[in-house]
């Protein structure tokens, strides 16, 4: 109910926000939403005298973000997705590796040296997990904000499909510092290591594996739909959400379990569904994920104002701010010399820019902090206050700031336009004659799979 309020009485502002050119070229919508977010959570507050709504973890994880993540990968152009596979993932897994354990070092460093207020109760073990929720690229932040910015096809693919596939890193590293620090750092053993390594090979090809099995499910259900075509839009959306839920219920990433469904189900789905199926599907899944959008950062922003629930230490939080921002960039400065080396276009210094300040954080580490167990992590309301501020931090100042450092930098920008049919079959003959000439060498490589 409260988010069906939520969404009523944000329209009247959309509307406005969007009629008005002159506001959305500088305010993109995720600002605006937080804002009022705060607007009105202070409103709530000062007329019930207590914080009546919260951004609630599970509603979250299992209603609002489903939807995007889904959007995101059906809508997803696979084709420029699957050539920079290797770019994308060597910046969500290593990148995220990185990010989560030098900023975690760091603040214990820092609290070490007894810059931190020591009413932060915190080891290595809270600072390596509380390193590891606010490390991560938000795909709902980074979809918000980039989706406005027009940045070139490569470059934005790169940034959300790292924000998107970081989820199995950020989730298992949060699974696997949690249980160290409810054990106790005396209790931990070797295997105890070799089994939080193994545990994200698991998670992130599990819920690869369900996404796969169930987009293979929908391709084939959908092939028999013929006589019923009224209830092909049902299905595509059923089955994209039950791989979602089958995916959590069994500790895997129910994130790459959607994104991965969406991705490779909709080639077949498309071929097999009608054009009026095709068109209820597109604008239902923008409707749905645009709404949850919408409610996610409003709630963000609410959310903040009930300081009953967080802690305030000013090194710990421009700490955190500095470290990500720091780490952040000498990531991806080390990663794209690496793999430069191996690409045909390589990533020049203004591409490392965009992305390495194109690093946001959103609801997702929000959600992460807000389930701690404060008896187990004494630190739990400083980790809160922190990932608050982060959030905001990145959504607004850099959210508001990297339009105009696209247009300084002269950011090559993205060229909306159909392929003609030239184009078209130039392409298509091309990936055949590369196809054919990986199959006579008898190598199975990329273009050879790409045509299976």
């Amino acid at each position: 109910p409260c988010a069906c309020l939520a969404d009523a009485l944000i329209l009247p502002f959309l509307l406005v926000f969007h009629l008005s050119r002159k506001v959305t070229s500088i305010v993109p919508e995720s600002c605006l939403l937080i804002l009022l977010g705060l607007g009105l959570g202070g409103i709530v507050l000062a007329v019930a005298k207590k914080a009546e709504y919260q951004l609630e973890p599970n509603m979250f994880f299992l209603f609002l973000l489903p939807p995007i993540v889904l959007d995101s990968g059906y809508f997803m152009p696979s084709r420029l997705f699957f050539d920079n596979i290797g770019a994308i993932l060597t910046y969500a897994v290593v990148g995220t590796l990185w990010n989560s354990f030098t900023t975690g070092t760091a603040l214990w460093g820092l609290h070490r040296a007894g810059l931190v207020d020591p009413g932060v109760e915190a080891g290595l073990m809270d600072f390596l997990l509380f390193g590891s929720l606010i490390s991560a690229v938000d795909p709902v932040a980074v979809l918000a904000v980039f989706e406005e910015v027009h940045v070139n096809e490569t470059l934005f693919i790169i940034v959300f499909g790292e924000s998107l596939l970081n989820d199995a890193v950020t989730v298992v590293l949060y699974k696997v510092f949690n249980s160290f620090v409810e054990l106790g750092p005396a209790h931990i053993h070797a295997t105890d290591y070799m089994k939080g390594v193994a545990s994200f090979f698991l998670v992130s090809l599990g819920g690869t594996a369900v996404g796969l099995l169930f987009a293979f499910l929908l391709a084939l259900i959908t092939r028999f739909t013929k006589r019923v075509r009224i209830i092909e839009p049902l299905f595509v959306f059923l089955l994209a959400y039950v791989a979602y839920l089958a995916a959590e219920m069994v500790s895997l990433s129910s994130i790459l379990a959607v994104t991965f469904c969406g991705i490779c189900c909709k080639k077949y789905v498309e071929a097999n569904i009608s054009q009026k199926s095709r068109t209820t599907v597109k604008y239902t899944m923008k409707t749905l994920a645009s709404s949850s959008e919408t409610i996610i950062f409003m709630f963000l922003g609410i959310s903040a104002v009930d300081t009953s629930k967080w802690a305030w230490d000013t090194a710990l939080v421009l700490g955190t701010l500095f470290f990500i921002l720091l780490f952040r960039a000498v990531g991806v400065v080390l990663q794209t010399c690496v793999l430069n080396r191996f690409r045909l276009i390589p990533l020049d210094r203004i591409d490392q820019v965009v992305m390495s300040y194109g690093g946001l954080r959103g609801a997702v580490a929000f959600a992460l902090v807000i389930l701690l167990d404060r008896a187990k992590v004494k630190a739990k309301d400083y980790f809160v206050a922190t990932t608050i501020v982060v959030v905001f931090f990145t959504v607004i100042v850099q959210g508001l700031t990297i339009k105009p450092l696209v247009t300084w930098l002269k950011v090559k920008r993205s060229d909306h336009h159909k392929p003609t049919l030239n184009e078209e079959l130039h392409e298509h003959t091309f990936d055949h004659i590369l196809a054919a000439v990986e199959d006579i060498v008898g190598h199975h490589g990329y273009h050879y799979w790409r045509e299976k």
